[in-house]
């Protein structure tokens, strides 16, 4: 299987899981920006992979070939487990990464303007489809950042697609208006509910999690009330203009002068 189909399946299992069990039943399928987030869906699922695949190819694989010169102990830690074993350790170190790197995203204001794209949700638009609303430039922070761990990881090509496929369906249930059972699971897996509160308007930023809650209950930023928040987006996302074209270039636009 590769990941278009996975990720064609993934869709349409959880488009079918919100009509089934909807967290909010009057919430419309076909909402306001619909059209937009299924271009970011098929440019962000697609195309963008393909993109960084081939400037992979040619900028970081050289160094790659550097980093396999070092002395073996300190390179393919996990080379030689057990797939098991391997697809486990994926999503263990991945996820911690990708948690922390989601932190960044909202500490640092440069990285902050990336990430508001995805944080333009509001509501009435969360559903599976607005987990691929997020700025290409995103995408290369994680990559770049993640590119260390996995090279000196050594993680066989089936674990780390065992983690993209995972990270795509737990990111689609995430989003999804789906009202999933609650339980001690909520401690290790985030969940739709939780990640809502991460798209709340008020109060600080929480539940960074991507894959995986727990680091947010060992970090002591989970929060999960019986209720859901009053309202999602950002302050001020007023000021972001409408459109994928106009959103992917307006993080890095040029100050303005005086006047």
């Amino acid at each position: 299987m590769n990941y278009p189909l996975a990720l064609l399946l993934a869709s349409l299992s959880v488009a079918l899981l919100e009509r089934l069990r909807p967290a909010r039943p009057d919430q419309p399928a076909l909402r306001r920006g619909l059209w937009t987030d299924l271009v970011y869906l098929v440019f962000n699922g697609h195309y963008l992979g393909v993109a960084l695949g081939w400037i992979a190819a040619r900028t970081l694989d050289p160094a790659l070939a550097w980093l396999g010169a070092w002395p073996a102990a300190l390179t393919g830690v996990a080379g030689g487990w057990p797939l098991p074993a391997q697809m486990v350790a994926a999503v263990l170190v991945l996820d911690l990464a990708q948690w922390m790197i989601h932190r960044a995203l909202h500490r640092y204001a440069w990285l902050w303007e990336f990430h508001k794209i995805h944080h333009s949700i509001q509501d009435g638009e969360m559903d599976w489809i607005v987990s691929f609303r997020f700025h290409w430039g995103e995408v290369i922070v994680y990559r770049a950042l993640q590119y260390l761990p996995l090279a000196l990881a050594g993680f066989r090509a089936e674990a780390l697609f065992f983690h993209a496929v995972l990270g795509t369906v737990i990111g689609h249930l995430n989003h999804a208006n789906v009202r999933l059972p609650g339980g001690p699971w909520r401690y290790l897996l985030n969940s739709p509910a939780m990640h809502l509160w991460h798209h709340s308007v008020d109060g600080p930023p929480r539940n960074f999690g991507i894959i995986l809650s727990v680091w947010d209950w060992l970090a002591g930023t989970a929060h999960l009330p019986d209720h859901p928040p009053a309202r999602l987006g950002y302050p001020g996302q007023e000021e972001l203009p409408a459109g994928f074209l106009r959103r992917s270039l307006w993080p890095i636009r040029l100050p303005r002068g005086p006047g």
